[in-house]
């Protein structure tokens, strides 16, 4: 039998992404966004279904019938909205459909937390690098706030239900359009020190949302999901020494590795990037 999963904020780069992915791997998708276009316009190969995920009933109706969640439906940035409002519509989001996986009884929750939960922008440098699940929390907006309280929530429905979740700390989403405006970045490596050059592309975090449901779990984990290798044309423990001098490095790293670790997601669900800038962008 078909596994159905539902998918919030199915719309965005990972949404459209991750609904993509689940239907190539054979399951069913129930996809929902609270902005248009719905139905069959939205061209995801799934209707779309409006849902405002803050008000608890709607939450519910996103997740019926289902037996697990992809849940990406927040404000996905600072800025976009006001502070108080990112704080407060993206808890009540990420409460209500934690809590309405707990009364449906889902399997499993997958949720995009976020890299900024990390120390994001890297103001105040980094602790060490590269930056991993221990370096954690230091949210510096609400927005970062929003997912570190989230991950506790998480955590505490994990254990009141018994349904394991993962939050997806994803880095900087891009789309394969994205990469054209790479090398633009490498005459001011400083305009990109705020996330340690980092990113993630959507069709790898796809990827990770979809062994975030098919992997064994227990518990609720979080886990950095992230390129295996940075956005620069510099070697990565020069960027470091030129942007973040004295910050200790707690490996060798390789030649433009990513420092915002993702040993833990390895490790946890077996993810392993596929897709990098560099295969993207002719002549480099």
């Amino acid at each position: 039998m078909t596994e159905t999963v539902a998918v919030t904020g199915a719309l965005g780069k990972v949404g459209r992404a991750v609904v993509r992915d689940l239907l190539a791997h054979g399951y069913t998708v129930r996809a929902t966004d609270a902005q248009g276009p719905f139905g069959e316009r939205a061209g995801l190969g799934v209707d779309v279904m409006r849902a405002e995920l803050t008000d608890y009933g709607q939450a519910v109706e996103a997740l019926g019938g289902c037996s697990a969640v992809v849940h990406l439906g927040n404000i996905p940035q600072p800025g976009m909205e006001s502070a108080p409002d990112t704080l407060n519509r993206n808890l009540a989001a990420n409460n209500n459909v934690f809590l309405a996986a707990q009364r449906l009884g889902l399997r499993k929750v997958a949720w995009a937390s976020s890299e900024t939960t990390l120390g994001l922008p890297f103001d105040v440098p980094p602790l060490y690098a590269p930056v991993d699940e221990a370096h954690f929390p230091h949210p510096t907006s609400t927005y970062a706030l929003s997912k570190v309280l989230s991950e506790d929530v998480a955590a505490q429905v994990s254990q009141w239900s018994g349904i394991p979740f993962v939050g997806l700390r994803l880095s900087n989403v891009f789309v394969p359009e994205m990469y054209a405006n790479v090398p633009g970045y490498w005459a001011d490596p400083a305009a990109r020190r705020w996330n340690l050059w980092g990113y993630i592309d959507a069709r790898d975090a796809a990827t990770a949302f979809r062994l975030a449901l098919e992997v064994e779990t227990t518990g609720s984990q979080n886990v950095i999901i992230a390129a295996a290798d940075t956005l620069m044309d510099r070697p990565s423990a020069d960027l470091l020494a030129a942007q973040f001098p004295g910050v200790e490095i707690r490996r060798d790293l390789k030649e433009f590795e990513t420092l915002l670790a993702i040993d833990g997601a390895r490790d946890l669900l077996g993810f392993v990037p596929q897709h990098s800038w560099r295969d993207e962008v002719p002549g480099v």
